[in-house]
């Protein structure tokens, strides 16, 4: 019986326009693609998302990469949304007796983000790599979510954008989900019981900022 569905954050519960990224690009003169080519290469990425370093230096290493701190400055900071259909999805799990968590790639300020965004009335607890030490797909960060729920992998349901950050999960026996939209995932939750199908046609969807 599954009595945990984990979600990732970045590309399920929120998005993030890349017209918006590509905007800041073009307003202060950096090179298309620059800023995040810089962001999401090694080892920056895995340096932030395991807590070797704050999410503030990792922007100003991004600056200097690219020569414009204000630029760094903006990407840093842009909006996400909120996925509703998610969130209605979660709110359906919990009714249910299902708990509700996030597992994110993510930096220091995941939970002011979370706590802005007001995930954490859907999703509890919120399981933050960078908070962690690990980062997906490494087996021990689902090891660790494992002991800090107290089920076995078999209990748990993940879902991730990312196909290669399934693996850790598959590989300690959790039930994994390649996350395609709102449609496929109600399908696969279906298959288990856990809700009715049917339900709301997938959004429009932005890449990810971390995972």
């Amino acid at each position: 019986m599954i009595r945990a569905a984990v979600f990732d954050l970045d590309g399920v519960v929120r998005h993030f326009d890349p017209d918006h990224v590509r905007a800041i690009e073009r307003r202060h003169g950096v090179p298309e693609g620059a800023i995040e080519s810089f962001a999401f290469a090694q080892p920056q990425i895995e340096d932030v998302t395991t807590g070797r370093i704050r999410r503030a230096a990792w922007v100003e290493m991004i600056a200097q990469h690219i020569g414009n701190a204000a630029a760094a400055a903006e990407w840093g900071s842009q909006p996400s949304q909120v996925d509703p259909n998610i969130l209605d999805l979660a709110a359906e799990l919990r009714a249910a007796g299902i708990v509700t968590a996030i597992l994110t790639n993510g930096t220091d300020t995941i939970p002011a983000e979370a706590a802005e965004l007001g995930l954490v009335r859907h999703f509890d607890p919120i399981f933050n790599s960078s908070a962690i030490g690990y980062i997906k797909p490494d087996i021990r960060v689902f090891h660790y979510v494992l002991d800090q729920l107290g089920l076995d992998a078999q209990e748990v349901f993940f879902t991730d954008d990312s196909e290669r950050k399934l693996q850790g999960a598959q590989a300690c026996g959790m039930h994994a989900h390649h996350f395609r939209g709102i449609g496929p995932l109600r399908a696969a939750l279906a298959q288990h019981q856990l809700v009715a199908r049917g339900g709301a046609e997938p959004g429009r969807c932005g890449p990810r900022r971390f995972g």
